[in-house]
């Protein structure tokens, strides 16, 4: 008998969200390269939608961001929108890109960190939070896209190797029905 637990997804989203948003207030502040620190709000968001996509991928981008502006000096909705917009094109397929796919969910994730950090720190520049365009570039958006995407790395390997999605199997199985 297969039993099917319908509150695994979410528990595992909070329990993702629980994680990212201690290490967003412990460690992304301490840990920096140049004028760049690590978004681990783009780290859950990025997860939730190459797992789940559709809605829930852009409703945790959208909190996901919200977090991330109200616990940073930056404009409130920012990020938001960014997480949101990155969420919905992560997550446009609505399947689980990241069972067993290691190699297509660090390179999707590795363009929209890439994206995400652009956006972000040009529209610092623009709110007069940085000096010139070069600092954007060369010391806060690629620094930050760096470590966000060396951070996504574990989070990264833990759901394409080790967390089975639930649900019902369509074949393919280690056991059969015709012997054992």
């Amino acid at each position: 008998m297969q039993v099917s637990d319908r509150n695994r997804e979410s528990r595992s989203i909070a329990v993702l969200a629980l994680v990212c948003a201690v290490l967003q207030l412990a460690l992304a502040p301490n840990v920096g390269l140049g004028n760049g620190r690590a978004n681990f709000a783009l780290v859950f968001s990025a997860c939730v939608a190459l797992q789940s996509g559709g809605r829930r991928g852009v409703v945790a981008g959208f909190l996901a961001g919200l977090f991330f502006d109200l616990s940073t000096t930056g404009p409130i909705g920012l990020m938001a929108f960014c997480l949101s917009a990155s969420s919905f094109a992560l997550g446009l397929e609505e399947r689980n890109r990241m069972a067993g796919d290691l190699a297509s969910a660090t390179a999707h994730f590795a363009v929209a960190s890439f994206a995400v950090s652009l956006v972000y720190h040009l529209a610092m520049l623009l709110v007069g939070q940085a000096d010139s365009l070069l600092d954007v570039l060369v010391f806060r958006t690629l620094p930050t896209a760096a470590l966000t995407f060396v951070f996504f790395l574990p989070f990264d390997y833990y759901f394409s190797r080790v967390h089975v999605p639930s649900g019902p199997s369509l074949g393919g199985g280690h056991f059969s029905r015709r012997g054992v």
